[in-house]
Formats: structure tokens, C-alpha cells, sequence
């Protein structure tokens, strides 16, 4: 049994669930967050069904204390901290002439000043081995119209994760950051087959099935392994080759 200790924020949701499922398979306890304490309970009773050690602290990670919450609750429940999962996030994302106040701030809060303020407050208990790993977009790695303070705060996790990395890489700690392209969950579903979404996505990915949360599940698990022990400071995008090609799918040439 591995003995590391995850916490992974947003763990009720699709992209959170699969994360939880992939480190708790190659043996890594996983002290779950989310505000839906519901939610994280039913997890809790499926993932014991597949021999998965999970327990959670419901909570707001966005509110002031938490970030520390949910550290005392790992080290109350666990004993130790090895990898921080920065998962939570808001999908609430407009042209930057039509972002309010409310939505920058809501966006920065959970987005950024949030796991800014859990990867301090874990610090201090993590040592050699230890991760931090940022679940962000394709969006933080490229311009998109529309992105706003989303796109804004990705971006901004990309540099907190890079600042990670070279402050406290000597300590055996790395950081990465991983991109997802869209992936369908109870957040992307209504606008999933929308003509704009098949255009602006399916039709410029090389690869023809969708981007899913065990794609991001399972390059999360791989990252706090061992197996990429010298991997750290980098933005890994899982999505296809949508951000690094200018592929156009037949029908999208045909039309």
C-alpha cells in the first residue's frame, strides 16, 4: 500500500471523481474537498467499494479559512500530505467588456487565490516526493476569445506553478500543470452539441473522440508518481493536439 497522502479539491465532480478513482488505484490516500458534503459522502461509499481510501472535509476553498481546513483534516485524518491537486475551479467565463466585478473576483477567488493559499499552507508538511499539480485549460495556454477572467486565471496558475517549481524543487517538491481540452461533464453538457462548440472543438482536434476526465485522471496519477520524478515547471496539454496543430477536420474543409 502506498502510503501518500492527496488532496484534491473539487473531488465530487466528473474531472475530480476520476482523479480521486486513478490515485487511489496505484495505492494513494485521498483527503476529497468540494462545498456539497452529499456528494462527497456518496463518493466516499463508491471508491470504499473499489478498496479506494478517501475520506473529505466539506468545505468552500474559497473562503478564508478553507484552505486551512482542509489541511488540518488531512493531516487529522491521513497523518501526512505528499500531492495537492488544485482541481476546483469556475467555469464562469464572458468577454472582458461584459466581466463584472462579481464574476473577476468569483473566478480569481477559486481559481487562483485559492490554490495559492492551499500550496502554502501545505508546504510546510510536504518533503521529498511531494507535488503540486494544477488542473487548468488549453485556454490558460493560448488566446480565446471570449475567455476573460477563465482564461485569465489559467494563465495565472501556469505561473504560480512554475514559481513552485523553482522555489522549491531543491526540496524534492515539483509542480505541473495540466490542460485539458473541453471534457464533457455535468458543467460542459448543455452546450456540448451547440454547432459553436462542435466547430470551435471536434472539428480543430486531430484526435476524434472526446477529451475525458480518465485522460485527465489518469496523467494526474502518472505525474505524482515516481515514474515522473524529473518532470516539474511543466504545462502538459491533454487534448488532442488541439493546441499545437492547425488541423481542420473534412467536414469542417467540406462546408
Amino acid at each position: 500500500m502506498n502510503s501518500k497522502v492527496a488532496i484534491v479539491t473539487g473531488a465530487a465532480g466528473g474531472i475530480g471523481t476520476a482523479i480521486c478513482r486513478h490515485l487511489g488505484k496505484a495505492g494513494v490516500r485521498v483527503l476529497g474537498t468540494g462545498r456539497n458534503a452529499g456528494k462527497l459522502t456518496a463518493l466516499k461509499e463508491v471508491l470504499a467499494g473499489e478498496n479506494i481510501a478517501f475520506d473529505f472535509v466539506a468545505t468552500d476553498i474559497a473562503s478564508e479559512n478553507g484552505p486551512e481546513a482542509v489541511v488540518a483534516g488531512a493531516l487529522k485524518i491521513f497523518g501526512r500530505i505528499d500531492h495537492v491537486i488544485n482541481n476546483a475551479g469556475s467555469f464562469n467565463f464572458g468577454p472582458v467588456h461584459k466581466t463584472t466585478d462579481d464574476m473577476l473576483d468569483e473566478v480569481l477567488g477559486v481559481s487562483l487565490r485559492a490554490p495559492f493559499r492551499l500550496c502554502r499552507d501545505a508546504l510546510e508538511h510536504m518533503g521529498d516526493g511531494g507535488t503540486f499539480t494544477f488542473i487548468g485549460s488549453t485556454w490558460g495556454l493560448y488566446g480565446t476569445a471570449g475567455g476573460g477572467a477563465y482564461s485569465t486565471v489559467k494563465a495565472g496558475q501556469i505561473g504560480l506553478m512554475r514559481t513552485l517549481a523553482a522555489e522549491y524543487g531543491a526540496r524534492g517538491i515539483r509542480a505541473n500543470y495540466v490542460a485539458p481540452s473541453v471534457v464533457r461533464t455535468e458543467m460542459t453538457d448543455a452546450f456540448w452539441e451547440s454547432d459553436f462548440f462542435q466547430r470551435t472543438n471536434h472539428e480543430l482536434t486531430p484526435i476524434q473522440r472526446d477529451c475525458t476526465a480518465d485522460d485527465i485522471g489518469a496523467m494526474v496519477a502518472f505525474l505524482c508518481s515516481d515514474a515522473a520524478g524529473f518532470v516539474s515547471g511543466q504545462s502538459i496539454a491533454v487534448d488532442g493536439g488541439i493546441s499545437t496543430t492547425r488541423y481542420l477536420s473534412p467536414v469542417a474543409i467540406a462546408r
